[in-house]
């Protein structure tokens, strides 16, 4: 027979253990970072609804950080608001990676795995040494996306890859070795190179080895472009927390909307729609790569707000995220083949397919009541009753203010007549 209270008990010895490992901070902060070390700390508020659904995560980040160097802790912004002033926090929760003299933002999803692999490359330097073949199996083996230069550490491609991992580094890994360590696992002709290692495939950076201080401007302006391109898988899932980053590529956005349970299954009909979608990026790269990025939305709420509708399911949505325009097919997202995607991609390059959305000013304002009414649809059908008490108390006690203003005028009115038919009698 299971012993419940026993779990119960073992289940909240772990918790506090976990919670142990979770520094709560104050304003003295400031003096303690000057110590030295490296720091992963969250800015949050307790009323915060996205603080609270990151907190069991954050918990888990300190437990796997708990033996390397970096220290994990928290700031209540309410009780320290000098401290969000100091680390210019706009929005909880807010993420920072903090050394003695230098603090990063943490921009990706609020996923253990994405903010664990977020603090483990900035407490690195900004390319790190591969010296053994078995270290770079191990990166292949665990599918890690890393860009990998290969040859003697200097010259102008060198300085580019350098110079741009430096700014990259909390985005991306980035490693470097010599031939004779690559060749056991790349094929790779001149030196230096540059490739990105993705989906347990090699994609070579195309740049023209430069040697000249104008073809060194060149390589550094063109490394950063390539890099912030290949930094994505193939065909990643799309949420609000990515979508920023995303569209950092410059790139069309093409975006597959399904929606997920809660069990994060998609519907059949719906995965068979998505699978089509992505192998047309995983069978034609050299057609698409350069100009769409490929992915995938599980929650079309994402997808209703860029399209300002409420599309059916499964559907197909192209993002400009240059101008922030979208272009929808014409015809039925459920009976599109492969060769009519073809067809809409290509008329999106040639730009002969209607554009909508933008960041006219109209389009934001309508893009903000589309959301609230959304917002307010969401809320009536989870809980009519709160959503009644939260905006029918207000309205009605508006309603009640108006009338009794509309009403005191009225009675003065008359009272101002009852006193000139008196002076007239």
């Amino acid at each position: 027979m299971v012993n419940y209270k026993l779990l119960f008990i073992i289940s909240a010895l772990f918790a506090t253990i976990n919670a142990s490992r979770v520094l709560d901070l104050s304003d003295r902060f400031s003096e303690i970072r000057k110590d030295g070390g490296y720091w992963l700390v969250t800015f949050y508020a307790p009323w915060c609804g996205h603080c609270k659904r990151l907190e069991p995560i954050w918990l888990n980040v300190a437990q796997t950080l708990s033996k390397t160097n970096i220290r994990v802790g928290k700031i209540d912004c309410t009780r320290f608001p000098s401290m969000a002033t100091e680390f210019n926090i706009a929005g909880y929760p807010t993420i920072k990676f903090i050394k003695p003299d230098d603090e990063v933002s943490y921009h990706g999803d609020k996923t253990k795995d994405d903010i664990i692999n977020f603090a483990i490359r900035m407490a690195g330097p900004p390319v790190q040494e591969v010296t053994r073949t078995e270290s770079l199996s191990g990166l292949k083996n665990m599918n890690q996306l890393f860009f990998m230069y290969v040859g003697d550490q200097e010259g102008p491609l060198w300085d580019a890859f350098y110079e741009v991992s430096s700014k990259m580094q909390q985005h991306a890994f980035f490693y470097a070795t010599n031939k004779e360590i690559a060749k056991a696992h790349v094929d790779i002709q001149d030196l230096p190179a540059v490739f990105v290692h993705k989906e347990n495939v090699h994609f070579f950076n195309p740049l023209e080895h430069g040697n000249s201080v104008l073809e060194a401007e060149h390589l550094n302006g063109s490394m950063y472009k390539w890099i912030n391109e290949e930094r994505f898988e193939t065909f990643p899932k799309v949420t609000r927390g990515n979508i920023n980053e995303l569209m950092q590529t410059r790139k069309y956005l093409v975006l597959v909307i399904v929606e997920e349970n809660v069990l994060q299954q998609i519907p059949s009909e719906m995965l068979e729609f998505r699978d089509m979608v992505e192998g047309i990026i995983r069978k034609k790269r050299d057609k698409y790569h350069r100009t769409f990025q490929f992915g995938w939305i599980g929650t079309p709420e994402l997808a209703n707000s860029i399209a300002m509708q409420v599309l059916p399911l499964p559907h197909l949505l192209v993002l400009n995220s240059t101008t922030n325009h979208h272009h929808i097919p014409e015809d039925d997202p459920t009976e599109l083949t492969v060769d009519a995607i073809d067809m809409f991609l290509e008329r999106i390059c040639n730009q002969s397919m209607p554009a909508y959305g933008g960041n006219g000013l109209f389009v934001r304002l309508y893009r903000g009541y589309f959301e609230a009414s959304t917002s307010l649809g969401e809320m009536w059908k989870g809980n009519p009753v709160l959503t009644t008490v939260l905006f029918g108390l207000p309205l009605g006690f508006l309603s009640l203010i108006m009338y009794s203003i509309c009403c005191a005028d009225i009675l003065d009115a008359e009272d101002d007549e009852e006193d000139i038919h008196e002076k007239k009698d």
